[in-house]
């Protein structure tokens, strides 16, 4: 009798002992069912909080290097077109004088119209007035400068390739005939040629087209370059 109940009673712990076993098989996951099942929790909180750093080099999203509208590096904003620069020596041409159609009275020169036309492939400008000196034939820097009296006032042309600016002088006309006299007494002077002076294009040389320039008292009035032609 104490022998089958010692057998009952280890009986019973082993059937009790299966049971629980039985339900703790039935509890924990194993295998790949325990990384399923394992819940994301704190780990997807923490990916998802942290921001990513931009990849080294990279912009960040929605930007754009110096801005729209930026200018491409080494090169400059163009520069607006205008009527040229001012003309130079070497971009007109003086031509030879010939007598005005309105001039003082007398037997010289009276008056004489003189154009400066742009002989280059570029438009320039000019402005002012132009100065005077008589000269002999082939020596522009033996001179005799006369006093100018500007009238009129300046303003800026601008000369197309192949255009022209003109200014008209005016002289002090010798009076009378052969040699002629001066009204206020002094002797007339003869000028082989003439050297203008054009703001900022130089001295240039230049002759009547119809005889030699004759003038009183070594004056001359001048009007200021401008691309209509005086009378």
């Amino acid at each position: 009798m104490r022998y089958s109940s010692g057998v009952r009673r280890t009986a019973a712990a082993l059937v009790a002992a299966a049971a629980v076993t039985a339900l703790a098989g039935g509890c924990t996951p194993s295998g790949s069912d325990a990384a399923v099942a394992k819940p994301s929790g704190s780990t997807a909180a923490s990916a998802s909080s942290e921001p990513s750093s931009p990849t080294a080099g990279s912009s960040p999203a929605g930007s754009t290097s110096g801005g729209a509208g930026a200018p491409t590096a080494g090169h400059s904003a163009p520069t607006p077109a205008g009527g040229g620069k001012p003309c130079t020596a070497d971009q007109v041409k003086v031509s030879d004088a010939h007598q005005a159609d309105v001039r003082p009275t007398g037997t010289g020169t009276g008056a004489a119209l003189v154009s400066v036309t742009n002989t280059s492939t570029h438009a320039c400008t000019l402005r002012g007035f132009p100065t005077v000196a008589g000269a002999g034939n082939g020596s522009p820097e033996h001179n005799s400068p006369l006093a100018t009296t500007p009238t009129g006032s300046p303003a800026t042309v601008s000369l197309a390739p192949g255009a022209r600016a003109w200014t008209k002088l005016t002289f002090v006309n010798v009076q009378g005939e052969a040699d002629g006299y001066c009204v206020s007494g002094a002797k007339p002077v003869t000028f082989p040629t003439l050297v203008i002076g054009v703001p900022g294009a130089g001295a240039h040389q230049i002759a009547m087209d119809d005889g030699v320039f004759a003038e009183c008292d070594n004056k001359a009035t001048v009007t200021a370059f401008s691309s209509a032609k005086p009378s």
